[in-house]
């Protein structure tokens, strides 16, 4: 078993004045994740979620070669999960003109370990639109997450959707689109994905969970931008909406135990011994 590998934090345009803030973390033994953030740079920019503290300095720099730190009016923080939240104070420190779009709950669960300033706060739940000058973010709640705050962000302008913790998905190796997977690769990236983040699953009715995931696709979403997916465009999109209306139907996921990790060390302590393939 490796030591898990950080990848480069770097923009990367997926449409119009939108670049996603990309960099991954290798999870072994089941391959890569995807740890995403988003720029929407129209005319008042947005900066959608606010990375982890693991890449702070890279992730800042990253984000200010998209946007000039002045120019940032609004942060729409869609949960407190550190790797979404991580790095919330170094950014309204750095864009004094900004705005963060959050909630009462998640500004509450943050202060176990920070003060969020209320004075540059504004709430927005679920469902409702903010005018972000030259177009409207509209908060819609992505129907698999793993935390009561969250809500995503849709793009009505773009069809981007940021779905959040939705479509997670391991993939083999780093890649920036979906399209760039096998088929099998997707689909098994997308079922394990939506069991790790939503245990919960198993205990779906269904007729519900179609309501709920249908409410989502029929935004019309073009695009989808999530924190730990690779972009999904094209036919992709039906698709990954449609395994995660399948989940409840989907054996749960079996979680690595102590027999696991027992291996692992054994495996590491073989490969540090004198003389031991480093393969």
């Amino acid at each position: 078993m490796a030591a898990p590998v950080v990848h480069d934090v770097r923009p990367y345009p997926i449409a119009d004045e939108t670049f996603l803030i990309s960099w991954g973390i290798d999870a072994p033994p089941v391959g890569h994740f995807p740890v995403n953030s988003l720029v929407i740079r129209g005319r008042e920019p947005v900066i959608v979620d606010t990375g982890a503290p693991l890449v702070r300095a890279e992730w800042l720099d990253a984000i200010f070669t998209v946007v000039e730190p002045t120019d940032v009016r609004w942060i729409f923080l869609s949960h407190d999960d550190r790797d979404h939240a991580g790095n919330l104070l170094a950014l309204l420190a750095a864009c004094p003109n900004a705005t963060l779009l959050t909630t009462w709950f998640a500004i509450g669960r943050m202060a176990e370990e920070w003060t969020t300033p209320i004075e540059r706060c504004r709430f927005v739940n679920d469902q409702e639109p903010v005018d972000i000058g030259d177009r409207v973010l509209v908060s819609v709640r992505p129907p698999v997450f793993d935390n009561p705050t969250t809500r995503g962000a849709y793009d009505p302008t773009t069809q981007v959707y940021w779905s959040v913790d939705t479509f997670a998905t391991n993939t083999p190796h780093p890649v920036l689109e979906s399209d760039q997977l096998g088929d099998d690769d997707f689909r098994d990236g997308q079922l394990l994905g939506g069991r790790l983040v939503a245990p919960w699953h198993r205990y779906l009715d269904q007729g519900k969970w179609d309501q709920c995931v249908g409410a989502v696709r029929d935004l019309g979403v073009a695009v989808v931008a999530g924190c730990h997916t690779p972009v999904i465009r094209g036919p992709r999109v039906a698709e990954a909406f449609e395994l995660t209306r399948r989940l409840p139907a989907v054996d749960p996921w079996r979680e690595f135990d102590q027999h696991d990790l027992d291996g692992w060390m054994a495996e590491a302590g073989a490969l540090a011994e004198p003389g031991a393939p480093t393969s």
